[in-house]
């Protein structure tokens, strides 16, 4: 019921503390990995040895087919090698711009608003990471107002990103999940969109007018350097759905909890707002170097709350973690949540401390205690996109805006393949002018 309701619940004070556990459960032979040597094994020294297993496989090839998130082996391979390069530091850079341009067109339609009206911040981030896609992957856009989209998305992960109880037991994939069938009209929905920008994007192409050089052209031109072979339909498909689905629902996620812990942390949010202010150029947004402290509250929000909370592997053959035997076939998860919270691992682990990940205490982090966007070969081919993306974004809104939590809520995380607030998160957006005054009288009406 747990792992229905909110998967991550199922974790135990123990699971953070122990390095390792393996046990017998209605699912089988189950283990949890919560040690860095044995996360590298896992993720690294002895990946061809585990496998992303049936259940998590079952969740996600539903909506996200055959794509870089979920193929495995050669094909997984001939897709990495593809796509990486529309990754590369360079290209990456080039998108600053359209990401500047997405997040000045957040702060004019907010600042149209009433000074401190409430806003989901879930649904505000969402929009514009979105955004970021049509000016950076779509660049003609996606063909569909954003606001479908993003209704679609938030159905995708209510019923198909939801663990079904046939799914728990291992059931054959004839028997109907009602979830799943719920979800058939979002993922007619996504088919027909992707379908569409596709067509049109192969029409432009065709027609030898020039096309933009976004990663949608790359994509369709994108081939194996091994191999030289491009990338089949189903699999441009699936890849798409992917940058869609989980590549901006991620970064919003990630941009909704640092909103959320600035708002906890007066002394963090002024450090945060005045490097905004100081360092942050919107005329050359790509150059980042100088926001230590916005990147910081960034990677911190995302180890207290990963977007990411669960991976899963399957042993192919026997191997040991941590002096654990592995039998072939057990299950393995490693939650990035409770890794980043383990004890002895980090200093007051529940505690929102940026300083974690500024000078010699970030140098000190061990690179597989802290995972958001995965580790090994098959860490986030975006991961350089979206922490760019995410520190733009997140200058841009602290230069202009204030964000007050409203009171009486109860600020919960829920697991639906990713990590979100459960109910949302209503903010007060204030303009940073008025927020500023507002604290300054609040301060003289406190000493008289």
């Amino acid at each position: 019921m747990a792992l229905r309701r909110n998967p991550i619940e199922i974790w135990c004070e123990a699971d953070f503390e122990r390095p390792v556990s393996l046990g017998r459960s209605i699912l089988g032979l189950r283990g949890a990995a919560h040690d860095p040597v044995a996360v590298r094994r896992i993720f690294l020294d002895n990946a061809a040895n585990y496998r992303k297993d049936d259940l998590q496989l079952r969740v996600l090839r539903p909506g996200l087919g055959n794509g870089l998130l979920t193929s495995e082996g050669g094909d997984w391979r001939m897709q990495r090698r593809a796509l990486s390069p529309l990754f590369s530091p360079r290209q990456v850079a080039d998108f600053a711009p359209a990401m500047q341009k997405v997040a000045e067109a957040a702060i004019e339609r907010l600042s149209s608003r009433r000074d401190g009206a409430v806003t989901e911040i879930g649904a505000l981030m969402s929009r514009m990471t979105l955004e970021v896609l049509e000016q950076t992957l779509f660049s003609q856009g996606l063909g569909r107002e954003p606001s479908a989209f993003q209704r679609s998305v938030t159905s995708y992960f209510d019923t198909i990103g939801r663990l079904d109880p046939l799914d728990l037991v291992g059931a054959p994939s004839f028997l109907p999940r009602f979830g799943r069938r719920r979800g058939r009209p979002t993922l007619m929905f996504f088919a027909q969109a992707v379908d569409d920008i596709i067509a049109d994007r192969r029409a432009l192409i065709d027609s030898g007018a020039e096309a933009p050089r976004d990663l949608l052209t790359l994509l369709l031109s994108a081939t194996d350097p091994e191999s030289g072979r491009g990338m089949s339909d189903e699999d441009m498909r699936a890849n798409i759905l992917t940058f869609i689905l989980a590549g901006h629902e991620t970064t919003a996620n990630a941009l909704t909890w640092t909103v959320y812990l600035l708002s906890q942390s007066l002394e963090w949010r002024e450090q945060a707002e005045s490097e905004a202010d100081r360092s942050f150029d919107p005329q050359r947004p790509a150059a980042t170097e100088g926001c230590e402290t916005l990147r910081a509250v960034f990677e911190e929000a995302m180890r207290l709350y990963p977007p990411a909370a669960m991976l899963s592997r399957q042993a192919i053959a026997d191997d040991e973690l941590a002096g654990v035997h592995i039998p072939a076939g057990a299950v393995i998860s490693v939650s990035p949540y409770v890794l980043h919270r383990r004890r002895g691992l980090w200093d007051n682990p529940d505690a929102f401390d940026p300083s974690r990940f500024l000078g010699e205490r970030r140098e000190r982090i061990d690179r597989f205690a802290y995972i958001p966007f995965g580790a090994g070969p098959r860490v986030c081919i975006g991961m350089a996109f979206a922490m760019q993306e995410g520190i733009v974004l997140l200058a841009n809104l602290l230069r202009a805006f204030r964000f007050e939590l409203v009171e009486g809520q109860s600020v919960m995380p829920q697991q639906r393949v990713t990590l979100r607030p459960n109910g949302g998160l209503k903010m007060h957006v204030k303009r940073r002018e008025k927020a500023q005054k507002s604290t300054a009288e609040n301060f003289f009406v406190k000493v008289r």
